[in-house]
């Protein structure tokens, strides 16, 4: 079952606000509440390789890519930057803890690298600074070939 046009684009704003509000919260968390010293260290503790550049790579990427995906901008590329921050912190910290969040486990990165890959699959949608400039979603280009095809 498709989906109509409209829910579509509202479940594609919701899913990118809602993410996005996520990976900001968490990118800001390394540099203000903890400090980007106190989050290298944490990540060293952690056992993750160049604790300090890894630090920085995660707190840039979600904090710019949160702040992204709130806006639909440059949406795929955002997105797929932040499933490999997920993807490695899944690998190098929560895969061995088992899958509870409230034994480090690895859902929550799970969780939103999953939604990260959805989303640069799936594009921002024409609710995004994306859909103003002309990157619509790859439905919408189906919807303007399938307008071509059937000759309107």
């Amino acid at each position: 079952m498709k989906l109509p046009r409209a829910l579509r684009e509202a479940f594609l704003l919701l899913a990118r606000v809602g993410l996005g509000a996520v990976f900001l919260a968490h990118g800001l968390q390394k540099f203000v509440s903890n400090g980007m010293g106190a989050t290298a260290e944490g990540f060293a503790a952690m056992g993750v390789p160049a604790p300090a550049l890894s630090a920085w790579f995660a707190a840039l990427v979600e904090t710019v890519g949160g702040a992204a995906l709130i806006l639909g901008a440059l949406t795929p590329v955002f997105a797929l930057l932040l499933a490999i921050n997920m993807i490695g912190a899944l690998v190098l910290v929560h895969l061995p803890q088992g899958l509870w969040v409230t034994d480090n486990g690895y859902e929550l990165v799970l969780g939103l690298a999953a939604g990260a890959l959805a989303l640069a699959a799936a594009g921002a949608g024409r609710f995004s600074v994306d859909g103003l400039l002309g990157k619509r979603s790859t439905d919408a280009a189906e919807v303007a070939r399938e307008g071509v095809l059937a000759g309107r």
